[in-house]
């Protein structure tokens, strides 16, 4: 009987020391195809490294581009576009490879004013900028995207005796010439005045909507309050 126990014993100790080591091997299985992956990336990337001296980085504008705008001719033309009359602020953004220019203009200039100081800050920048050569891709390379924003005030806010002008001016490098458009007043008022109403009696319904489900998870609360009384 003890030989039977101390047989029965032995074997659940092995059978455990199995499982253990079972239980290993498929820790460090997942391990390794977990690791994989980020290790033979790491290869690639140090190998490509070593061949270029510098880090191997994704580019969609690989050859393109060129000539580049530098941050020095940014602030060129930050500086002169400043200077211009009637120009009170300026900011210039260029995220991935279109160059945008914010001009706010006098509060009380009108649409003309607005078509005008952008015509200026076009020919300003072309003092440091050639469009030809920066805002015009060719066969072989795409070259920068132009957007000059003039305006009175940043964004409508239906504020009493508020003179809202907004004009964009835009070059893209597939286009031969620039183009001007009046943002702040639509092409068809009639049918934007149609697009309004309609949001606004959306919106009226909406709140109607609401209000008469507020009115009827009252009621039921009511009711239900009077018969647990």
């Amino acid at each position: 009987m003890e030989w039977e126990i101390f047989m029965t014993n032995k074997n659940k100790t092995k059978n455990n020391g199995n499982n253990i080591k079972r239980t290993r091997i498929i820790f460090w299985t997942c391990l390794v195809i977990i690791l994989l992956p980020f290790v033979v990336l790491g290869v690639i990337l140090f190998s490509s490294s070593l061949d270029t001296h510098h880090p191997v980085l994704g580019n969609r504008y690989k050859n393109d581009l060129d000539p580049e705008i530098t941050d020095s001719q940014i602030e060129t033309i930050k500086s002169n576009v400043s200077n211009i009359e009637g120009v009170e602020n300026v900011d210039i953004e260029m995220p991935t490879a279109t160059l945008r220019i914010y001009a706010d203009i006098n509060d009380d200039a009108n649409s003309d004013t607005a078509y005008q100081k952008a015509d200026e800050i076009y020919n300003t920048l072309s003092q440091t900028l050639d469009p030809n050569t920066y805002f015009t891709k060719t066969d072989s390379k795409k070259m920068y995207d132009l957007e000059i924003h003039v305006y009175t005030v940043k964004e409508r806010t239906n504020a009493e005796g508020e003179n809202f002008v907004y004009v964009i001016k835009t070059k893209t490098s597939s286009m031969s010439e620039p183009q001007s458009q009046l943002m702040s007043s639509a092409r068809d008022e009639a049918l934007a005045q149609s697009l309004r109403d309609d949001v606004e009696q959306r919106k009226a319904e909406a709140a109607a909507a609401e209000n008469t489900s507020t009115e009827t998870s009252g009621t039921t609360d009511t009711t239900e309050a009077t018969t647990q009384e």
